[in-house]
């Protein structure tokens, strides 16, 4: 579990792999997947970065938990060629909350953490409702050999409503998910590039001693304010052109990205 070096403010950049093959949009062969993700995974290594994560963002609409055999292999395909084009810690998440397809991934592919949706508490996510998994996924980690692929666990995450936990904090929710296992506690905005807000990492970084990470709306602008409660961020739609997670990686935007991160550290 000891991945990464949380003292200097970890950086992980996401590489959203084409619709693999099967989903509605899909368009390219696997190999061109396969050359995509690596050559993206090389881009944010090259940059700066700590660590890449890979997801299938491209696979719309979600499936809910279950996505099937061939999303599976072809994920698992597209992690081994990203595994071996870089020298960093490589993790995955696979929509919707197909944790553990996601583990079984990471472990064929030797990556070194999973991101993971609905590890604790359910809730109505767009593709319906997500039951809580902590138990499942974590005695299947350990039945497979893979307890030392850390669990980012992701809390009232982004495209959910929370309606059914409303009295239950975003603090204790924190604390539940360290109590059933989670290697990091992962805090995200109401949706894909909206920035999290800083009163909730700090509720957060008070209710539990495990690494927490920004998931979402990351920006150089932001990033000032939310370095001192956070131990890393996970960084995707604005590294891309306009902004925009379905466009390409903007060489300029990684720069300035890694521009504020060092100003950071530094300071």
């Amino acid at each position: 579990m000891n991945t990464f070096d949380w003292s200097r403010k970890v950086t992980i950049g996401m590489v959203h792999l084409r619709a693999l093959p099967g989903t509605p949009r899909a368009s390219h062969t696997m190999r061109e997947i396969c050359a995509i993700a690596a050559s993206e995974a090389q881009q944010l290594r090259a940059a700066g970065f700590d660590a890449v994560l890979v997801e299938n963002m491209h696979d719309l609409p979600y499936l809910r938990r279950h996505v099937g055999p061939e999303i599976t292999a072809a994920v698992t395909a597209a992690l081994c060629a990203v595994r071996q084009s870089v020298d960093c810690p490589v993790g995955v998440q696979i929509l919707a909350g197909a944790n553990k397809e996601a583990l079984a991934a990471a472990c064929a592919a030797d990556a070194q953490f999973v991101r993971c949706e609905g590890f604790v508490f359910g809730h109505i996510a767009d593709e319906g409702w997500i039951e809580s998994d902590a138990g499942e996924l974590l005695r299947m980690r350990k039945s497979i050999g893979a307890s030392h692929i850390a669990v980012f666990a992701d809390i009232k995450k982004k495209h959910s409503s929370h309606a059914v936990t409303s009295d239950v904090s975003l603090g204790e929710t924190a604390h539940a998910a360290e109590f059933f296992g989670a290697d990091g506690i992962i805090v995200t905005g109401r949706a894909t590039g909206e920035p999290t807000a800083v009163e909730d990492l700090q509720e957060v970084r008070r209710a539990t001693k495990l690494p927490v990470l920004v998931g979402s709306g990351i920006t150089p602008d932001t990033l000032a304010e939310q370095w001192p409660y956070a131990d890393g961020f996970i960084v995707g739609s604005w590294l891309k052109r306009h902004g925009r997670w379905d466009e390409e990686l903007d060489p300029d935007r990684l720069a300035a990205f890694m521009a504020a991160v060092q100003a950071q550290r530094k300071a």
